[in-house]
């Protein structure tokens, strides 16, 4: 029997999903990797002095690999998997004793199956950047683009504004704390500046709003791009707004916090988005604007706390909003549209009934 070669592919590239690891579960076996390849020495004489220097190349790997920014830095899993194979090809080499240790065994054949599920991990990893590689469309224009041929143009009397940005802009409902504004949400989960920038054109451009607002370099900084890149590619993304009359708000990147590491340790979000790289790209961000005469949306000051990090409360996970976050996020971006834009975005308070004394008119 053969099957259509669309549920071949669909099968294929599930089975190289399922076969990726988190960060977290990536570093449990290499971890647990380095301690069977120190435990097993001791059951073959000769293999401590003749494996020393893989197992500390494997070891410094294993470092880089924690303290990157990058979690999917091929080279540093490249380097853990070939050191890891290269101990069993010495272990396998030399003599063993007789009887040799029931736990010795366990031990290396956990050591075997560990490296076999890493070498299908980098496996998937090779796949899923050679499948980004070829992908299509990078830039994900198809997410909006039904929604951007039926947007028609901006109503009479309201300004029409964009929030371009990542998941924390996907996620934030407008319309919840701007009733009947006419605002327009193109944010994607996970995207970079440059990715951004492919998009300008056709979420931005078209769509003719009177002004756009940029929320972008999070993910950069946890991918590692250079700061360089980031600034040039936020310079791009600002001058491609106001060749097209449209009024730029810079928002500066959100602080993160840790709080919930211990609770969970996917949690630490410094390891991946270091607070002083925030902050170096907030203070260009800042001089950029003044530079430019753009208006610069402070969500950073507003959400810190005394320790450098987003407030507890305003996020569950440490990186994104929670109500409570979006909440102070949203009132800055009223003001901010309403100084750039010159018309009142958030609903004045209700006033007050004044009472009257009994029977007064």
């Amino acid at each position: 029997m053969r099957f259509p070669a669309s549920l071949l592919l669909v099968s294929l590239l599930s089975a190289q999903e399922s076969a990726l690891l988190n960060g977290p579960a990536a570093m449990t076996h290499y971890g647990r990797m380095v301690q069977l390849m120190e435990s097993t020495t001791v059951a073959v004489p000769g293999l401590a002095r003749a494996a020393a220097p893989v197992i500390e190349n494997c070891k410094q790997s294993v470092e880089a690999m924690r303290t990157s920014t990058n979690a999917q830095d091929s080279g540093l899993h490249y380097a853990i998997l070939v050191n890891a194979r290269g101990y069993l090809a010495l272990a396998d080499a030399l003599p063993k004793p007789h009887p040799f240790p029931q736990e010795a065994t366990r031990q290396f054949d956990e050591l075997r199956h560990s490296i076999d599920r890493v070498d299908s991990h980098f496996r998937a990893l090779m796949e899923s950047k050679e499948r980004q590689l070829r992908n299509p469309d990078r830039d994900n224009l198809r997410r909006y683009q039904e929604a951007n041929g039926v947007l028609g143009p901006p109503p009479g009397g309201k300004p029409r504004i964009v929030f371009l940005g990542d998941s924390i802009t996907d996620g934030w409902r407008l319309n919840e704390y701007f009733p009947g504004k006419e605002l327009v949400n193109r944010g994607i989960s996970g995207q970079t500046t440059g990715q951004m920038l492919g998009r300008m054109m056709a979420d931005v451009v078209r769509p003719n709003p009177a002004a756009m607002i940029l929320l972008a370099g999070t993910n950069d900084i946890a991918r590692g791009v250079p700061m360089q890149a980031i600034q040039d590619n936020i310079r791009m993304i600002c001058e491609v707004a106001a060749q097209n009359r449209i009024k730029v708000i810079l928002a500066s990147v959100l602080p993160i916090h840790d709080y919930n590491k211990d609770s969970n340790p996917n949690l630490e979000v410094s390891k991946r988005r270091p607070p002083e790289s925030i902050k170096a790209l907030n203070q260009w961000i800042q001089t950029y604007c003044r530079a430019k005469n753009y208006l610069y949306l402070d969500y950073f000051g507003a959400m810190v706390d005394a320790q450098g990090y987003l407030k507890k409360e305003l996020a569950d996970d440490g990186l994104h909003p929670n109500a409570a976050g979006y909440q102070v996020m949203a009132p800055l971006a009223g003001a901010a549209i309403e100084k750039t834009t010159f018309v009142p975005v958030m609903e004045p308070p209700a006033k007050k009934k004044r009472l009257l004394p009994f029977g007064g008119k």
